[in-house]
Parts: C-alpha cells; sequence; structure tokens
C-alpha cells in the first residue's frame, strides 16, 4: 500500500495529510476513495480546533514524493506518481488557479472547510513525457486532475478522441458531474494497461458494472469487451443478476456477444414453460425416495406461490396438465385400495402388505401436494367435484386399515379448510355431496389423524368442516348436524368438534325466525 498527500491551502498556512492509495500489479495507482478523503479532512478539522489558540506558521510543508515498489523490466513501463498539490504550485499560469497572498494578515480569517474545494493529482505512465491534463470534477466538491499522455488516450477512447482532434498542443480537458470519480480514474488506468481481463480478475461484480458504465461513456471499446467477459463466466444471482441484466440490455449491441451473457437468464428453447413444467411434475411425482421427494415439493410448492405473487397470476402454467396428474393419482389409488381391501388382506405377511400401503401413502401424499399447487392457482374447484365423485374410494375406504387409509382422509379436511376459508367456490352440489361422501370415512379415521400425521391442525379442520355445513341450506344443515350429534356423543375426542357450527344452526332454526317474525310485528304496529 503506497500513500499520496493531501494537501489542503488556508490563507496563512499549508497542511498536507496523507492518505492510502492501491498499487496494482501494473504500477499505476488508483484513486482514494470518497470516504479516504473525508475522513482524511475530517481529522484534519479536528486538528486545527485543537491549535485555533496557536500561531499560524507560514512555512509551507514539502510535498511528500512516495516511493513505488519495483515493477518487473519486462512489463510496460507503466509507473504513476500520485501528489496532491495546490493549483497555484501545478498550474501557475492557469487561468482556474486562485493567487495566494505573500503578506500574511496580522488576524488570518477561518475559513469553511466545507466550502474549500480539494484537489487530487494522479499521473499515469511516466510522468515527465505526459502532454495532456484531464480533470474530474465530482458533485462533492473533490476534484481530481490527471497528467496522462494524448495518444494512449487517443487510441483507446471515442469520447478523448474527439475531444483531442481539434485542440491545441497542450489542452486541459474538464469534465463536470461526474458521479462516480474512483472508477473514470481507474478506467483510465487501464488503457495503460495490456491485458485488461487480467486486471479485473478477483474484482466483485458490482465494481466491473461500475467500470462497464464508465467504459461506455468514455467509448473505451477493449474495456467494454473485458467486462463482458468477465460477466459471462463470473457468477452472479440476486440483486446482482438483476444489476447485471439491465446493464448488459443497455448496451443494445450484439457485437459485445452480450447474447452470452443473456442466455444465462432467457432461453431460445422452443418449448414452452408448461411443458418443462409437466416433465417436472413428473419426475417429483414418481419418486420414490421419501427425503428427496419431500424436498422437492416443498420448493417447487413455494416457487410456484412466487410466480403467482410476482405475476399476479398473468404467468400461465397449464392447469390441464396438473388435473391430468390428478386423475393418474387418483386411478392409481382407487387400484390400491382395490388390492388393500381385498379378503385376506391383513392376514398377508409384512413384506407382500409393505409395497401396497407405501403406494398408497405415496399417492394420498402426491394428490394433496397437486392440490396445495391448484389452491395456489385458483383453480381447485374441480379438484373438489372430482374427489367429491369417488364413492367407490369412500367404500373401500372402510375395507382397509385405518394405518394404511387414514392419510386419504388428509386430503377431505384439506378440501373443507379450503372451502371454509374462501380459496375454493365449489357449486352447492358439490359441497353437499363432499360432505355426504367423504364426512363419515373422516370422522372414523379423526383418531388416527390426531396422532398419525404431525401436520395435522385439529382447530383449522374443525373449523373448516363446520364453516362448509353452514354453507348449505338449513335442512341440509339439521340433517347433516344431527348425524354429527350421534357420533360426538359416542366417541367424544375421537370426533370432529362442530360446536360452533351446531350454535349458529341452532340460532338460525330457532332464535331467528321469533326475532324477525316479532321484528316485523312491531314495526308494523309502529307504522
Amino acid at each position: 500500500m503506497a500513500e499520496f498527500t493531501l494537501r489542503r491551502l488556508e490563507q496563512g498556512h499549508t497542511r498536507i495529510r496523507n492518505v492510502p492509495i492501491a498499487v496494482t500489479p501494473e504500477g499505476f495507482w488508483c484513486c482514494p476513495s470518497p470516504a479516504a478523503i473525508q475522513k482524511t479532512l475530517k481529522n484534519q478539522n479536528l486538528q486545527d480546533r485543537h491549535r485555533a489558540t496557536s500561531p499560524l506558521h507560514s512555512k509551507a510543508s514539502s510535498l511528500q514524493r512516495p516511493s513505488l515498489p519495483p515493477v518487473d523490466k519486462r512489463s510496460v513501463s507503466t509507473s504513476l506518481r500520485s501528489r496532491l498539490i495546490s493549483d497555484e504550485q501545478r498550474c501557475p499560469n492557469s487561468g482556474a488557479a486562485t493567487p495566494v497572498s505573500s503578506k500574511a494578515p496580522e488576524r488570518p480569517q477561518k475559513l469553511n472547510v466545507e466550502t474549500q474545494q480539494r484537489k487530487i493529482s494522479v499521473g499515469f505512465g511516466q510522468l515527465e513525457t505526459s502532454d495532456l491534463k484531464v480533470t474530474l470534477h465530482r458533485k462533492g466538491g473533490t476534484s481530481v486532475r490527471m497528467s496522462v499522455h494524448k495518444n494512449i488516450l487517443a487510441e483507446h477512447s471515442s469520447f478523448f478522441a474527439d475531444k483531442l482532434s481539434g485542440l491545441s498542443p497542450a489542452p486541459q480537458i474538464e469534465m463536470a458531474d461526474c458521479e462516480d470519480v474512483e472508477i473514470y480514474v481507474e478506467t483510465m488506468g487501464l488503457m495503460y494497461c495490456k491485458e485488461i481481463k487480467h486486471r479485473l480478475i478477483k474484482q466483485s461484480v458490482s465494481r466491473v458494472l461500475r467500470i462497464l458504465k464508465v467504459a461506455e461513456t468514455l467509448g473505451f471499446q477493449a474495456c467494454i469487451k473485458s467486462c463482458l467477459d468477465y460477466l459471462e463466466a463470473a457468477p452472479w444471482i440476486g440483486e446482482e443478476e438483476d444489476d447485471v441484466v439491465s446493464s448488459v440490455r443497455r448496451l443494445q449491441d450484439d457485437n459485445y456477444g452480450i447474447s452470452l451473457i443473456l442466455n444465462r437468464v432467457a432461453s431460445d428453447l422452443s418449448n414452452r414453460p408448461h411443458d418443462t413444467l409437466s416433465h417436472i411434475m413428473e419426475l417429483v411425482l414418481g419418486s420414490t425416495e421419501d427425503r428427496g421427494r419431500r424436498e422437492m415439493k416443498s420448493l417447487v410448492l413455494k416457487l410456484l406461490k412466487e410466480i403467482n405473487l410476482k405475476t399476479n397470476g398473468t404467468v400461465e402454467i397449464c392447469t390441464e396438465s396438473l388435473y391430468s396428474s390428478c386423475q393418474r393419482c387418483l386411478e392409481s389409488l382407487l387400484n390400491l385400495f382395490r388390492q388393500a381391501s381385498e379378503p385376506g388382506f391383513s392376514d398377508r405377511s409384512l413384506e407382500s402388505k409393505d409395497p401396497v400401503v407405501r403406494q398408497i401413502t405415496l399417492e394420498a401424499d402426491n394428490l394433496i401436494w397437486l392440490l396445495e399447487i391448484l389452491v395456489g392457482r385458483n383453480a381447485a374447484d374441480e379438484f373438489a367435484l372430482m374427489w367429491a365423485t369417488q364413492n367407490e374410494l369412500a367404500e373401500l375406504h372402510t375395507k382397509v386399515p385405518t394405518m394404511s387409509r387414514h392419510l386419504v382422509s388428509c386430503i377431505t379436511c384439506r378440501l373443507f379448510v379450503g372451502i371454509g376459508n374462501g380459496e375454493m367456490l365449489p357449486s352447492k352440489e358439490t359441497r353437499k355431496l363432499l360432505l355426504h361422501v367423504w364426512l363419515q370415512p373422516l370422522i372414523n379415521d379423526y383418531s388416527w389423524l390426531q396422532h398419525g400425521s404431525r401436520s395435522f391442525d385439529r382447530k383449522v379442520v374443525e373449523e373448516g368442516i363446520g364453516r362448509t355445513i353452514l354453507t348449505l341450506s338449513l335442512e341440509d344443515q339439521q340433517s347433516i348436524l344431527l348425524s354429527w350429534l350421534g357420533c360426538f356423543l359416542k366417541a367424544s375426542d375421537n370426533c370432529p368438534n362442530l360446536q360452533r357450527a351446531f350454535e349458529v344452526w341452532w340460532r338460525r332454526t330457532f332464535i331467528r325466525p321469533y326475532v324477525e317474525q316479532h321484528g316485523n310485528s312491531l314495526q308494523s304496529g309502529k307504522a
């Protein structure tokens, strides 16, 4: 780490402060960050306050020139000297320089440091052969003046080539409102490098994007190409991905090979996204490895919800393929129930029964996952109808051992919760048929569900069943709730507790007619 000096000139005396500055492998120095400059000035202000009562020194300190590390003779001579000096010392004949009186006032006035202009001088290559001064002005007041070579800048930058085409032999170029002075200096230093790509290695993606932006402004084609080569090979995800894509698309010139970068986020394949989704669904549904299948189901479900959230549901995901998968799972589940309900199945050996029981669990889990996807797509109404019409499956349900079948009742629970929460809006006939076909099998498995399913939430399920019942006509509510009451009085905790729904039905049946009748009588009497 080398150092350059930062000088601030006040009336009557001069202060010199050292600020660290990095030396690159090619031998030139990079501009310090604005934070380093501000920190140096802040420390200097604190020292000035402590010395406010002491006499001012009229003798100015000499500028310290840092020593450069040795550079390999085989490399191009690109050593840089970096110094910060006053305008009067560096350019005595410049019209922009402000002369300082040789006579110190008896009572020197204290200047506001924030309003003073700070200048940094940076040299590239061999300083004694430089023939061009380029000054970068930052909005915050800091200016960087560079001693460079016209032939180098004109060769690498179309911007400077245009500027220098009609200038006098000893020109000066002023560049105002430079937002990123540090990167401007580094980018111009890259014009002195033979292998720009090597200079970018181990740089962060964000910094390379800053260099790319400045290189584009300066028309530094070799640097633009090197930055794009870096971005094509470097890993970037998350926020960096958005920044890279927006920066690359801004170029709008495929001569740089930007399509190679954009291919990372945009595919030219002719197959539609829902074809790829169908293939993913088949792979997940066909998996027999528990952990991998469980983790991928969770991940795909999360990603599909993200699509729906970020696109407001405008991205089409083929519902037909989802329902085709549902139908295949239902057919497989029905065949498995037929096997498990055969006489003597329970008497078979464990090795003979286990594949069937395992496959029942797998297909039930697949249907629950597909139902969650359809609920997220607001397309589960047809699934409710499909499940409500599975009369044979419901009849075979009682013939299959509870331990093997209870996970199937989780499908029924999810449908009741979805209807109760308004996540799906099946027709009245579908809701009535669903309760008629599947409520009793659910009651039969209720004890196993409470102890055998980790994801089972009794309160949520009971609230969903009750709300689903209350969406029917009053006569249907009465029929279902009276049937439930007989089961609850026998099984108690091993039966869904629908007392809240029972209370609502009770008030609708016995209280509301009386209140409405007498309320109308009172209103007619007042009239």
